[in-house]
């Protein structure tokens, strides 16, 4: 018997899921900073982002320069661009939101989409990236991602800090549209690893 192809869409070969992503718009731009090693990495989670929300942006990170669509994003006047990345001096994602509203300007938010030790290094040697404010998140639950080995209590995965930040700006029906599809799409996904369909 031969195998049997993946879908083009989802990558999953008993069971598509393609018809049961969430699509909705938002008065926000997110910018996903690629690192390369996830281009080929069945488990990525921010191909959801981009599927389900026309406003958000893939880009890939290169060490020696900036992307340059990425830039033209950063220096658009519309744009108030922010870095999700904890730190000491970063802001809260609500305080991040008031701000850019009060400017009369589109929050870009740019997530940084690759393992933790891989966002650490993107950060550290893209210098055009320390000059942008950072925000952090204050999520009310732990990390339901299940698909990646060695997760560090505490960090989310891609599409959990878009939801996080879609929930943040008052969209909290379109962030459980994204967290749910993503919980049944985790068990699909193991499913088809052992090779049939979801049993119910």
């Amino acid at each position: 018997m031969l195998p049997l192809s993946a879908c083009a869409g989802c990558g999953l070969h008993h069971q598509c899921v393609c018809d049961l992503v969430p699509h909705f718009d938002t008065p926000i731009h997110i910018a996903l900073l690629m690192h390369e090693n996830e281009l080929n990495r069945e488990t990525n989670t921010g191909q959801w982002l981009l599927k389900a929300i026309p406003s958000t942006s893939q880009h890939i990170w290169q060490r020696k320069a900036p992307c340059p669509q990425l830039m033209a994003l950063i220096n658009n006047e519309q744009y108030q661009p922010y870095l999700v990345f904890p730190g000491e001096q970063s802001l809260p994602l609500s305080q991040a939101n008031s701000v850019s509203t009060e400017a009369g300007k589109t929050p870009l938010f740019i997530i940084l989409d690759g393992t933790w030790q891989e966002a650490g290094k993107m950060l550290r040697k893209s210098v055009w990236l320390a000059g942008l404010a950072c925000v952090h998140l204050q999520p009310s639950e732990q990390s339901n991602y299940q698909l990646r080995r060695n997760q560090q209590q505490g960090h989310l995965c891609t599409l959990e800090v878009g939801a996080e930040i879609i929930k943040s700006i008052g969209l909290s029906n379109e962030a459980k549209q994204l967290d749910d599809f993503f919980c049944h799409y985790m068990r699909v996904f193991k499913a088809d690893k052992s090779g049939h369909t979801l049993r119910l």
